[in-house]
């Protein structure tokens, strides 16, 4: 199919990856699958020893560097294409967005209208109607403001591009005691008597609702903290991350890698449920503000701190262990000399999303006072190097012999540990 793609590409040539108009055939979309296939083509055929150049083909380290200067030049385009199109989705998702939150206010109407068979139309029901229509009313407006930046989600994209965990958390419960209030706003504006407008005051005392209102501050204070955690922790190198090209609904549970995280998935199902529980309370009873047990309470704050603890646990500053002299078969073993392949040994070298090649191009190896690139060598399906455990270079000419530091610096940025070779003449 790669192949196919590839070969389709000079249809689409009046076309470029950068195109976004809306009734284009040949979008962004359409730009950043034909780089793809390109490059899963072009590294499938490096991987097999084909399309190498008779000038390189006679030696192995100039072969290495002119494939990863190839594929470095194609990841790029990819990613280019990736950007394009990630910020088109954008565009066009806040029409989503309000689609959705007109389509959750007409399926609202509509249990409504089942659900009034037989025992009529309250005052509760239209109070129930009219909030959602503000509420939906105040999310469209926000997503026009944002259409940029993803419609009414906005408040919920990270710093990284992704979905946030905890915002998105925060953001359903707030939206959840905004719409309850409403409700019994809307209430009281249609309550006639006296002791029906007491009722509804009453209502909204702390007694009742003191577990949604407990809830919502955790997860509030948590969705603050925990982005106060990240920053200090990526400003601090304890912690790698890797902007992503647009944001998915996955990234709510799973890390920048695309791995589910037991603290990311039991947080928002947790919340889910409660939060469930609270919609059915308040539709049970409409008079007050939803009486969440303290049971149900104390396990979402629970899930609260376990989310919180696993934040603080992810991460680690990438480090090297070892290196050592790469030695082929066949070969003599001898000390480091300028010229030959070192292989670095260690953990976090590659940051988690950034396994892309555009993203494995930009790691360098600092040999002393000279930096050096680490070369993409393709296999069919992947590169074997770099890795996120191993990554192998040359020793450039450019190197004083003597003792030298080497260090790794990860394409998030962040820099390992020196350790100290000895290279001769």
């Amino acid at each position: 199919m790669a192949v196919q793609e590839a070969r389709d590409g000079a249809a689409a040539a009046a076309h470029g990856g950068g195109c976004t108009c809306g009734d284009c055939p040949h979008g962004a979309r359409a730009g950043h699958r034909r780089a793809v296939a390109e490059f899963l083509l072009k590294r499938d055929e490096f991987a097999a020893g084909q399309g190498l150049p008779a000038a390189v083909a006679h030696s192995a380290p100039a072969s290495r560097q002119w494939i990863s200067a190839e594929l470095t030049q194609s990841a790029e385009l990819v990613a280019e294409r990736g950007r394009a199109e990630g910020r088109a989705w954008l565009a066009r998702l806040w029409r989503w967005t309000a689609y959705t939150v007109w389509a959750a206010v007409v399926l609202l109407l509509l249990v409504q209208a089942l659900t009034a068979v037989g025992a009529g139309w309250s005052t509760a029901r239209t109070a129930g109607l009219l909030a959602a229509v503000v509420v939906g009313g105040a999310l469209t407006a926000a997503s026009w403001f944002h259409r940029a930046r993803g419609g009414a989600l906005a408040p919920v994209i990270g710093e990284d591009n992704r979905l946030s965990t905890s915002r998105a958390v925060a953001a359903g419960w707030v939206l959840f005691v905004a719409y309850a209030v409403l409700v019994l706003v809307g209430r009281l504006a249609a309550a006639s008597e006296h002791a029906e407008r007491d009722a509804l005051i009453s209502g909204l005392e702390l007694a009742r609702g003191a577990g949604v209102v407990t809830v919502l501050a955790v997860v509030c204070g948590i969705a603050v903290l925990v982005r106060r955690v990240v920053g200090l922790r990526v400003q601090e190198q304890r912690l790698q991350k890797v902007r992503a090209d647009r944001p998915c609904a996955a990234d709510l549970l799973t890390d920048d890698a695309g791995r589910g995280t037991f603290a990311d998935i039991q947080y928002v199902v947790i919340s889910a449920v409660a939060l469930a529980f609270a919609a059915v309370r308040l539709a049970r009873r409409p008079d007050q503000l939803p009486d969440l047990p303290w049971g149900l309470a104390v396990v979402v704050l629970v899930s609260a701190a376990t989310y919180l603890a696993g934040k603080y646990a992810e991460g680690g500053r990438p480090v090297v262990l070892s290196v050592v002299r790469a030695r082929e078969a066949g070969d003599l073993d001898a000390p480091i000399r300028t010229g030959d392949d070192i292989e670095i040994r260690g953990a976090g070298f590659v940051p988690p999303g950034a396994q892309g090649a555009d993203r494995l191009a930009r790691m360098v190896v600092r040999i002393g006072a000279v930096n050096v690139h680490v070369p993409l060598v393709p296999v069919t399906g992947g590169f074997s190097n770099p890795t996120d455990t191993a990554l192998t270079v040359p020793v450039p000419a450019d190197v004083e012999p003597g003792r030298v530091e080497v260090q790794v610096v990860t394409a998030a940025g962040v820099e390992t540990n020196r350790y100290t070779i000895d290279v001769t003449e």
